[in-house]
């Protein structure tokens, strides 16, 4: 997960200029068919599909795991939040003092050596002044709006304590609903002893709440040490223990995923490589697999990349097992020790390098080695003495620095070659679907005979749409590729529609492509650091985006062998790049001068030196702090992103833009816009941009953008440069100091009807899925060549809508939709739905 974000772009397609552009403005109408073809050669060449195609990729993101698919109803169940996981928590997070029958007493986390144990520091220490039917103690409000409880169902509380009194100490425990009113019975418990014990009790719900707590108090006086405050619901996920949501859980098994891909992510590649160590345990670590397993309440916690507190409850022990009852290919990532999502920091430490490959070699043990090994013996006292099975391992993930990173997983496959010669191990091509390090990470994975690499991005939809074919000229012969994170950016059916599209290359290209997912996975509405994401829920409830539905579709109906299938295209008008010009900055200050726009043949369109005014230019966005300043046009406020001012005609094309421009201040460098049609849709140059590491031109459309080229120039502060963009047609040539930095031709087609034929080998039917991402049907002639007989009926799945539909926990107006046609035969015609997802299966003579 990279932490580069862009706008959200909308939704509904029309046909403009070469392009199936976004438009928010545009109504969904069915309006005239357009007429298509599409033959199969049932009887052709067949690729195989590996049972990988489709998987899913979980990261603790969006309150993912703790207070979402983990079941663990307390939060900060440990007392161990603290500001280093978030500014605003500390170690009484998520808890208050609770007085009953005008009790006094005190509450206070401490960090000491009667401690549970080395890695779990911090306990809280009761101190009840309460005799007769009086009580103190503390009560946990769950997560976000508070705990989700259901009437007839079983929840069972846990808790580590300690008393020094000598005939013990009561406790009394009670789920509540947002009143404070008890919910189930109340649970009394004696602590005895001033060694930690645990003590478990369960109770039924007798009624529902949403905005439930949990309530522990003591009774008497003397001092109670409390830690590990659990309540899980009995019914888990497969009834697992310590175990998972049983809503969020079946959503994912639903998906029929090939791989579960984990733990991250921005999780792995980020913080300190270091060991985790008690006397520093207020440092952010990478996440390492070792922290996670065994005893829970011997695991510590740890501050999590997207800003708040993990517990590892939820560890490598639980995602093997996870993987295990979803039937899918687990697929754990480690940390390779070079940072990424921002930080760009390799670690040059061999005693540390070696150390993470050991811990490397011994995950994999932990995975397959029989009971007799170290790490095979640590798995089965955790309850499973059979292997798992593992076959694939990750190392790294969006490392933005090529040469350190292969260094590194160099040395992580070869040990691993040597140890475990069966395991695949993946490597990654970087946070971009292009530019320099992609292109650097693929040239060296390629020098290093890597078996596979990960590729990672998210792109506005008009990208999806234009890369169908991505795949289709990657060398057979080389390595094969994961994609295990990808998106459109936005939740809009639209979006899901796109990525359908986009799914067909992948399926074509399935000798090449061997696994792809979807990220995020899970967001809890209430905190989400990232959008868009396939699963959504609160506390109680769960939804799936219409992506979910588009990549359950798609995980169902994979099939096993590609068959040949070819379609027509949608005519299109060609159309030059067109509009006005503009001027903008990034969280910098910058002056431009001696703007001038010329045509191709020479006539001059736009002239300013700014020695008079500025009236040319208007302001495209309405922020920056723009003046003229000795003879300059200056933007002065370097804590404002996109300033955009903007000159001349939206009709111009075949022009000449030059100018020179000086940074003043700030973190990046200089945007120089070219093709401007309007606030979401235009071209710009940026120099010095992702806080002055690289350049790059990035095309927006609706809003969202996407990088056409990519370069590693930097700006310097200070120093005037002299910048010419020339557009020719759909062509445009870039020149920095009179030199030329790059070109491009725009003339990707963002072809809106797509598909891919499969067969399922089981079955012997023949899966067609045709994607139409337009407002118009597509009459379609079919013609299947070189099948058995066809049956003359096909069975129909179809997802359609209104594209700018998104389903919510109120509404699901994405949702499947099944049927049968008839008069099904070697030539038959059908009418795809405009905006639609059609999967039809055809059977085959004997099945």
């Amino acid at each position: 997960m990279s932490r580069l974000h862009s706008a959200v772009g909308l939704a509904t397609a029309v046909l403009l200029g070469g392009a199936l552009l976004p438009s928010a403005l545009a109504e969904p109408a069915e309006s005239s068919p357009i007429d298509y073809s599409l033959r199969v050669n049932a009887g052709g060449e067949t690729t195989s599909i590996p049972d990988t195609m489709h998987g899913v990729f979980f990261e603790d993101i969006n309150d993912a795991a703790d207070g979402g698919i983990y079941a663990e109803l307390v939060r900060n169940r440990s007392f161990e939040y603290d500001t280093v996981d978030n500014p605003s928590y500390t170690p009484m997070t998520g808890w208050s003092t609770t007085s009953v029958g005008g009790a006094e007493g005190s509450a206070e986390v401490i960090d000491d050596a009667q401690r549970l144990n080395e890695n779990n520091r911090r306990y809280l220490r009761l101190r009840p002044n309460a005799h007769g039917r009086a009580a103190y103690g503390v009560t946990n409000a769950g997560y976000h709006s508070g705990m989700s409880l259901e009437r007839g169902e079983k929840y069972d509380f846990s808790i580590w304590a300690r008393s020094d009194q000598p005939g013990g100490t009561p406790l009394t425990v009670t789920a509540t609903d947002g009143s404070g009113s008890p919910v189930g019975r109340t649970m009394r418990i004696r602590v005895r002893g001033d060694q930690w014990t645990e003590y478990t009790k369960t109770f039924v719900a007798h009624s529902d709440t949403d905005t439930g707590g949990l309530r522990v108090l003591g009774h008497g006086s003397g001092t109670l040490r409390l830690d590990m405050v659990s309540l899980f619901p009995r019914d888990t996920f497969k009834g697992e223990p310590n175990g998972l949501r049983e809503d969020l859980a079946r959503k994912i098994e639903a998906l029929n995923p090939g791989f579960l891909r984990f733990p991250g992510g921005c999780l792995v590649n980020t913080g300190s490589h270091e060991s985790y160590q008690a006397p520093d345990w207020e440092r952010r670590r990478s996440y390492q697999w070792k922290d996670t397993v065994g005893p829970v309440e011997q695991r510590p916690t740890n501050a999590n990349f997207w800003g708040y507190n993990q517990s590892y409850g939820l560890g490598f022990y639980e995602y093997f097992r996870f993987a295990e009852n979803i039937g899918a290919m687990p697929l754990p990532v480690v940390p390779a020790l070079v940072t990424g999502c921002g930080e760009n920091e390799a670690t040059h430490d061999p005693q540390l390098l070696r150390r993470h490959i050991q811990d490397t070699l011994d995950l994999i043990q932990f995975a397959n080695g029989s009971v007799d090994t170290e790490w095979g013996a640590k798995r089965a006292a955790m309850g499973h003495p059979e292997p798992f099975g593992l076959t694939h391992l990750a190392v790294g993930n969006e490392e933005n620095l090529p040469e350190d990173f292969y260094e590194h997983f160099e040395k992580f496959r070869d040990a691993i070659e040597q140890r475990y010669p069966g395991i695949t191990v993946v490597a990654n091509s970087g946070p971009d679907d292009s530019g320099a390090v992609f292109d650097r990470a693929w040239e060296l994975a390629r020098e290093q005979d890597a078996e596979m690499v990960d590729e990672h991005y998210y792109n506005n939809p008009q990208w999806f749409l234009e890369n169908n074919r991505r795949y289709d000229s990657y060398d057979r012969s080389g390595p094969k590729v994961s994609l295990t994170e990808y998106a459109s950016e936005g939740n809009r059916f639209y979006n899901a529609l796109v990525e359908a599209s986009f799914m067909t290359g992948l399926e074509r290209n399935a000798d090449v492509v061997r696994m792809s997912s979807y990220a995020p996975l899970l967001a809890h509405e209430d905190d989400p650091q990232w959008t868009p994401d396939m699963i959504w829920f609160d506390n109680h409830r769960s939804w799936g985006s219409a992506s979910y539905e588009v990549q359950k579709l798609f995980g169902n109906n994979v099939g096993d062998e590609v068959v040949p299938s070819e379609a027509s295209s949608t005519p299109v008008e060609e159309k030059p790049i067109s509009g006005a010009v503009g001027l903008s900055t990034w969280n910098t200050s910058a002056a431009y001068d001696d703007v001038r726009v010329t045509s191709a043949d020479g006539e001059t369109l736009l002239a300013d030196d700014f020695s008079g005014d500025a009236s040319k230019w208007s302001g495209l966005t309405g922020t920056g702090d723009w003046s003229i300043q000795d003879g300059a046009y200056v933007q002065s406020d370097a804590s404002v992103q996109n300033t955009m001012v903007t000159a001349g005609d939206k009709s111009w094309s075949d022009y000449d833009l030059h100018l020179t421009a000086t940074k003043r201040a700030g973190s990046e460098g200089f945007l120089v816009a070219f093709g401007v049609e309007g606030t979401d849709d235009y071209y710009w140059w940026n120099l010095g941009g992702w806080n002055n590491t690289r350049s790059a031109v990035q095309k927006t459309t609706a809003g969202s953008s996407q990088t056409v080229l990519s370069k590693d120039t930097t700006i310097e502060t200070g120093r005037e440069y002299d910048i010419r963009v020339e557009v020719r047609g759909r062509k445009v040539t870039l020149f920095l100091d009179g030199e030329k930095w790059g070109s491009f031709t725009d003339e990707q087609n963002a072809e809106p009807f797509r598909q891919v034929v499969t067969r399922d080998e089981k079955t012997g039917e023949l899966i067609v899925k045709v994607v139409n991402a337009q407002d118009n049907r597509a009459r379609t002639r079919l013609d299947i060549d070189g099948a058995p007989r066809l049956a003359n009926t096909a069975r129909l799945t179809t997802l359609q809508g209104d594209p700018q539909a998104v389903n919510t926990a109120e509404s699901r107006p994405i949702k499947p939709e099944k049927s049968v046609i008839r008069g099904v035969d070697e030539n038959f015609s059908h009418t795809f739905p405009a905006n639609s997802i059609t999967v039809m299966r055809i059977r085959t003579q004997g099945n």
